[in-house]
């Protein structure tokens, strides 16, 4: 088990949060962890900040010994009320506006309802990057009447609730003329178009549907229709499961906004005391103008995520950032940066790399630790057995391109130690071993998504063929220059024990064809890629190799 001193300088803020909730809730058999969402649409990273925020708490509390329930709500009670606009089957979705959204078809056709889609969707994807909580299905709890207490109390009270929701209104906007806790889902039409038109004290409530004109008065105690108002519901939730940690957004923490109000409802309605919580900010996307949006349809999931980012960065992207901070993702060239930043951290969690001090090298091992996806049976953080093999992520998307894409091929020649003089920053390497190769897979499989679909134009290339025709429009004097760059150097490649020899080489080549070596580096990346520029030349032609660079450059 990791040791943790959340009191330590350098603490994680994680562990912050743990220590506080040990503090505020006192010593329990069991702790409860909460987080959850309105599929009304694609959930996308910015929803994630949350669900990740929660388990990266929920795993410093394990670290610590204590066991915890880590619950999430699917919301997919609520109402049907727009149609996102990267649905598709617009019209037919539309149709079923107001409806419960797990009464909505899928557009799809893949799954039974169109929340459960998305909820499927999630959680497909989730124990891909370590997160498994325990799924709370809204709809089931209230047509199962799970609730009912909950929900007559809410009536019992709602003079009391009333009160409580406009203390942070002005005038204008407190509630007027009589006020529910509760709507109904109508039971002919299915919409919630309805009007409360009274309450027995007890179990019977009396309603009307403003739609199709159906009027009945139904048991709480069997009532699948009714639900309570959101601001009512996430309180008497946080009672009825015994939360004892909850965030939310920035929006909900807002001075007077709902986790205000929700936390007297709690404790002066229900009788429990609101979740310890912080407040979340927002995540932007590097170069989308504004915020996410399930209902605009404007998203990027955690899927697309995990097409570019391996889980353990995914984790990291998070475990390194403050809740309360905003941050960018990103899908350009800083993601070669963010790799670059997660095998540091990764090196001096190791003892690779030597941190600057020793708070230094407790924050970055604790981040290290929490960005690892693995954890045991107790759902502790889990370290590799062995360290994993570096290559870094700019250098191995040179060598996937190298090789037209073929990871097989890329691995092998990593396993074999070619062209990772440049790789880790660990010194030269005999390759990776067995153990290390998946993790190196799963890098290099993003790589290739990352240089094939996101890098900038001028960062992909692809290597003439064998037969390949010289450079079009290469002038005699550096067609020359390849000459000579191929039979002084391309020829004894295998001879240079390091790039800097190598690099001797080139700049002695261009000196022998009179060439300044500016042109000559031109003439070459245009006779192998057919551009001016490129990876760097030397480690670019020992990575290539004597056979394929000679094949190449053979017409010249």
């Amino acid at each position: 088990m990791v040791k943790i001193d959340a009191l330590q300088a350098g603490a994680h803020w994680a562990d912050e949060t743990a220590a506080k909730i040990l503090w505020e809730r006192g010593e329990k058999a069991r702790y409860t962890c909460a987080s959850g969402i309105t599929p009304s649409g694609t959930v996308h990273i910015g929803n994630f900040r949350e669900i990740i925020s929660v388990d990266l708490v929920v795993r410093s509390l394990r670290d610590l010994g204590k066991e915890v329930r880590f619950i999430y709500s699917w919301d997919d009670y609520d109402v049907f009320r727009k149609v996102p606009l990267n649905m598709p089957r617009q019209e037919e979705l539309a149709a079923y506006l107001r409806f419960p959204i797990t009464m909505v078809p899928d557009p799809w056709e893949r799954d039974e309802s169109y929340a459960r889609h998305h909820e499927r969707d999630v959680e497909t994807m989730l124990p891909l990057v370590g997160i498994e909580p325990e799924y709370l299905y809204q709809a089931q709890k209230y047509r199962a009447s799970t609730y009912a207490l909950g929900i007559r109390k809410a009536l019992e009270n709602r003079e009391a609730l009333k009160g409580i929701l406009d203390t942070f209104r002005d005038e204008e906007h407190k509630i007027q003329g009589e006020w529910w806790p509760v709507s109904v889902f109508c039971g002919a039409c299915n919409r919630d178009e309805t009007e409360i038109d009274g309450w027995d004290g007890e179990w019977g409530l009396g309603y009307h549907c403003t739609a199709c004109g159906h009027r009945e008065t139904t048991d709480l105690r069997n009532a699948p229709g009714v639900k309570l108002g959101w601001r009512v519901d996430w309180p008497m939730r946080w009672a009825y499961e015994k939360v004892d940690f909850e965030p939310a957004g920035k929006d909900h923490h807002s001075q007077g906004g709902s986790f205000d109000t929700a936390r007297q409802v709690s404790r002066e309605v229900y009788g429990w005391e609101a979740p310890v919580s912080f407040r979340y900010d927002f995540i932007g996307i590097k170069g989308s103008a504004g915020r996410m949006s399930s209902s605009a349809g404007k998203v990027v999931t955690l899927e697309d995520l995990l097409r570019v980012y391996t889980p353990e960065l995914v984790r990291y992207l998070f475990a390194g950032t403050r809740p309360n901070t905003e941050f960018t993702i990103s899908f350009d060239l800083d993601v070669i940066k963010l790799y670059e930043d997660y095998d540091r951290t990764e090196r001096i969690a190791w003892g690779a790399e030597a941190a600057k001090d020793e708070a230094a090298y407790r924050r970055e091992r604790r981040i290290y630790e929490l960005s690892q996806a693995a954890t045991d049976e107790a759902g502790r953080t889990r370290l590799p057995q062995v360290m994993p093999f570096q290559v870094p992520f700019r250098h191995l998307c040179n060598l996937i391109q190298i090789q037209d894409g073929d990871i097989d091929k890329t691995l092998a020649g990593i396993s074999a130690g070619a062209g990772l003089e440049a790789g880790a920053g660990l010194g030269p390497s005999a390759g990776a071993s067995a153990e290390q190769i998946p993790a190196l897979r799963a890098r290099a499989e993003r790589a290739k998504y990352w240089a094939g679909e996101c890098a900038p134009g001028e960062f992909r290339f692809r290597l003439r063929p064998a037969a390949g025709l010289p450079a079009a429009g290469l002038p005699a004097a550096e067609a020359a220059g390849v000459r000579a760059l191929r039979d002084q150097v391309a020829a004894r490649i295998e001879d240079f024990p390091d790039d800097k020899s190598c690099a001797e080489a080139i700049y002695q080549a261009a000196a022998d064809s009179g060439l300044e070596a500016k042109a000559l580096f031109r003439a070459a990346y245009q006779a192998l890629i057919g551009k001016d520029q490129g990876p760097r030349l030397a480690n670019f032609l020992r990575t290539i190799g004597r056979e394929r660079l000679l094949g190449i450059l053979a017409s010249y």
